[in-house]
């Protein structure tokens, strides 16, 4: 039977991402994603929530959103998701974050922040 991890997510970034080098050189670039969801309650007041995801991208995934991604930018994210786990004080923890196979930004930010209206891309990697 085959199987399907994939998600596709559109929101802003929570805080500008972080880039480190992790073993043999390789970049690893993370940051959290905002993902926003509206809709009108039974009595007519609109409501919102809002959805936080760990985003982890690599390589010249990493290195773009290094470069060009911002704070409060909107971004598309496609990838698949991954539960990691860890130790405690003697108990096992659960997170679950967004690995990129592909990221677009939906806005372009100059060197001040501000949107422009510009869409720049990153073309997934095979």
């Amino acid at each position: 039977m085959a199987s399907l991890n994939r998600v596709q997510l559109i929101g802003r970034l929570g805080k500008d991402p972080e880039t480190r080098t992790v073993s043999k050189g390789k970049i690893i670039t993370t940051f959290s994603l905002a993902v926003d969801r509206r809709w009108r309650g039974e009595d007519g007041v609109v409501q919102h929530e809002t959805d936080w995801f760990q985003v982890e991208t690599w390589g010249s995934k990493a290195e773009f959103c290094q470069k060009y991604a911002h704070k409060g930018q909107l971004v598309f994210v496609e990838g698949r998701l991954r539960t990691d786990r860890y130790e405690n004080q003697g108990e096992t923890r659960y997170f679950t974050k967004v690995v990129t196979r592909d990221i677009q930004l939906l806005e372009f930010r100059n060197e001040d922040h501000e949107a422009e209206d510009v869409e720049e891309t990153q073309d997934s990697e095979n």
